[in-house]
């Protein structure tokens, strides 16, 4: 089994939002214990950045990946335009250039992009592991967001597990 980290979407824009990314501190320390770990275990991290023409504009300073991330230039950062990440990108020759099997998933937001990403890997029949408190919104109701969607994704068949969990041997 060969797994991979997906960091989805965590961009400058989406921390400038109105209503603010949900724990966004914690967050971005969570992706990044995860990203430490993986690298110190030699498991591939790959980064997943969305672009539309309304926001996130490609090129734009807010499209950029949040400067706190510890992105490494070997690091393959994916572009896509769909919420789902396998949508006309290049994210699965990737994931078989490295005999990928399972992906450990954390980004934003959570009833979007990383939940359409989760069901994508599901139905590209990845091994999904989800991790409960390393994905957030911008969303007033973003607790009840991804306590239901760590609920919904988990009926579907992913592992759900917290960046802290003693059941946390993926890497």
């Amino acid at each position: 089994m060969t797994t991979a980290l997906l960091v989805i979407d965590v961009q400058s824009e989406l921390f400038k939002k109105s209503t603010p990314i949900y724990q966004a501190v914690k967050l971005l320390q969570n992706i990044n214990m995860l990203i430490d770990r993986a690298r110190h275990a030699g498991v591939p991290v790959i980064f997943v950045r969305h672009s539309s023409e309304k926001y996130l504009v490609k090129g734009s300073e807010g499209w950029q990946l949040h400067l706190d991330l510890l992105l490494a230039p070997e690091d393959p950062v994916i572009h896509k335009r769909h919420p789902n990440a396998f949508e006309d990108t290049n994210l699965r020759e990737e994931l078989e250039k490295r005999n990928v099997d399972t992906l450990v998933i954390a980004g934003l937001v959570t009833h979007g992009c990383v939940r359409a990403t989760c069901l994508g890997a599901l139905e590209e029949e990845y091994k999904v592991v989800l991790v409960s408190d390393a994905h957030s919104s911008y969303n007033k109701d973003a607790p009840q967001l991804i306590a239901k969607w760590n609920k919904e994704l988990c009926k579907r068949g992913a592992e759900v597990i917290t960046a802290q969990s003693d059941k946390f041997n993926i890497f």
